[in-house]
């Protein structure tokens, strides 16, 4: 009996020390992961701050939890506070960029100093960041930080003060390079090392540094909230967003990733929000700068099409042949692409033999060739393939007028027939001369005007806007209401329509998918 009892006391004896030990030994390797890190393939993936110094590698190493304070005494230094003063004699001069066209308060701007706000005929003051790329005293900023500034004043982190010229500026992408004078050779300015914004990742740690509010060297942390957010060029918009805290004077400071690598300009803040900023990744800003310094301005190639991407729905309801590309809306009249033959619905799926997967990719490719250059396009036209030879001219700045808005037309009352029919959740009403008139609508226009959106419908959840005028349905033309409703009664629920639809807001034309639900 003794013996049996002594042959189970040491077996439970061994398994215990086998669990106590295996327990310590995965101790570091739990610690590891629970300080940041993640597991992914069976390897571990480092996602802490590097020390500073150290070069990066693929290889794993010790994590830690990401710790800022190293970053931003190394990057801190070379960041400037920007103060531009100007004569405000445009009452009506953009501070800022707004969020959207009817946005009654600037989205960001440079906050103004000493002067009254109804004061238009004294010196307006407005304070923003920067921060040095080059010991030359060269320093990357927003465009609108120093926009129509007659003298620019640059503050760095050991208080010496210099005077700023402008370099070159892009109000497309709100960038802009300055540059301090009176520098002796000897200065030793710092310079903060420039990123790869493409490799950043939602949920990444990023830190900002800059100006808010007149206090200097304001430091505040969050993560990456989205990537390629477009606010105000549905074109070129390529935001990075952060919850890191913005304000007014964080403009042209940097955005920083884990390594102290300057990754985004701190660009804009929401009006409605007060952990939601955003800034343009620094590639850029790199793409850009060669031009900058040569020329003053940026040059980029332009074909004058509205773009969009494939998607499930447009395939299903226009029956096309791929999922992937960038489909024709509109084509600018006089335009390469117009001269070139280019139409709606054409759907270009290369470019140089290059296959295009989404009307990003192609604006970008675009935009990064010089203007007189020759573009290859390989398209799908009704099914067939097509190739154009297209002649890039000069991308036209931004038209900065004001919106129109305050033209779009009241609500009319809703007919009986929309509520007969399967329900887009749209009123529409003929186009009449006085309507054309009043919306500024090219002649040759025909189609009907839509007058209310329903809240919660299939064009409401497809982004379709009262005041716009609706031209086809699934390439067929809607000329008047009765061609309407005759199309509408035509689907059925579950269907998918593409609707053609000309904003005169935007002077544009857009293709819109709704699904069509049963009411």
């Amino acid at each position: 009996m003794s013996r049996r009892f002594t042959v189970v006391t040491v077996s439970l004896t061994a398994v215990v020390a086998f669990l106590v030990g295996a327990i310590f030994a995965g101790g570091p390797h739990q610690a590891q992961l629970s300080a940041g890190g993640s597991q992914k393939g069976g390897s571990y993936r480092e996602t802490s701050l590097t020390a500073p110094g150290s070069v990066r590698s693929s290889a794993p190493t010790t994590a830690s939890l990401v710790n800022f304070a190293d970053v931003v005494e190394r990057i801190n230094p070379a960041v400037v506070n920007i103060d531009a003063t100007t004569r405000e004699r445009d009452s009506k001069r953009r501070r800022g960029r707004s969020l959207a066209p009817d946005s009654p308060e600037p989205f960001d701007g440079p906050p103004e100093f000493g002067v009254p706000r109804g004061d238009r005929d004294g010196p307006r003051r407005g304070a923003g960041s920067g921060f040095i790329i080059d010991a030359d005293g060269s320093i990357l900023t927003n465009n609108h930080v120093i926009d129509r500034a007659e003298r620019i004043i640059v503050k760095i982190s050991d208080g010496r003060t210099f005077r700023a010229r402008v370099i070159g500026a892009d109000p497309d992408t709100d960038i802009a390079l300055i540059k301090i004078d009176g520098l002796d050779g000897r200065s030793g300015l710092p310079v903060a090392p420039l990123g790869d914004s493409s490799a950043l990742r939602m949920g990444e740690w990023v830190c900002a540094i800059g100006n808010p509010l007149g206090y200097e060297h304001t430091v505040t942390v969050g993560v990456v909230s989205y990537l390629g957010r477009k606010l105000f060029d549905m074109s070129l918009d390529n935001y990075i967003q952060t919850d890191a805290a913005i304000n007014f004077g964080n403009s042209g400071g940097p955005l920083l990733n884990a390594r102290g690598e300057v990754i985004g300009i701190n660009a804009a803040i929401s009006s409605r929000a007060s952990s939601i900023g955003f800034a343009v990744p620094i590639n850029g800003a790199t793409s850009i700068l060669p031009q900058l310094k040569a020329r003053g301005r940026v040059s980029r190639g332009y074909m004058g099409v509205a773009l969009r991407d494939v998607d499930l729905d447009l395939e299903r309801s226009l029956k096309l042949t791929t999922r992937s590309g960038a489909l024709v809306q509109d084509v600018t009249p006089g335009s390469p692409a117009d001269r070139a033959g280019l139409r709606a619905y054409d759907v270009i799926v290369s470019l140089d033999d290059h296959a295009v997967r989404t009307d990003d990719q192609l604006i970008r490719e675009i935009s990064a060739r010089a203007p007189g250059t020759a573009a290859r396009l390989g398209l799908l036209r009704d099914g067939h393939d097509e190739t154009l030879l297209i002649r890039l001219a000069e991308r036209p700045a931004r038209d900065r007028n004001e919106s129109r808005s305050d033209q779009t037309p009241q609500p009319a009352d809703r007919s009986k027939n929309d509520l007969d029919t399967v329900m887009l959740g749209l009123n529409v009403r003929d186009l009449d001369r006085q309507t054309m008139e009043r919306l500024e609508l090219p002649r040759q226009t025909k189609g009907v005007l839509i007058t209310r959106v329903e809240p919660l419908s299939p064009s409401f959840d497809g982004g379709i806007e009262r005041g716009t005028v609706l031209l086809e349905i699934n390439r067929q033309r809607v000329e008047s209401v009765a061609e309407y409703h005759r199309l509408v009664r035509a689907a059925h629920p579950g269907d998918i329509l593409t609707l053609y639809i000309y904003s005169p807001d935007l002077d544009q034309r857009q293709m819109k998918t709704i699904r069509v639900e049963e009411r």
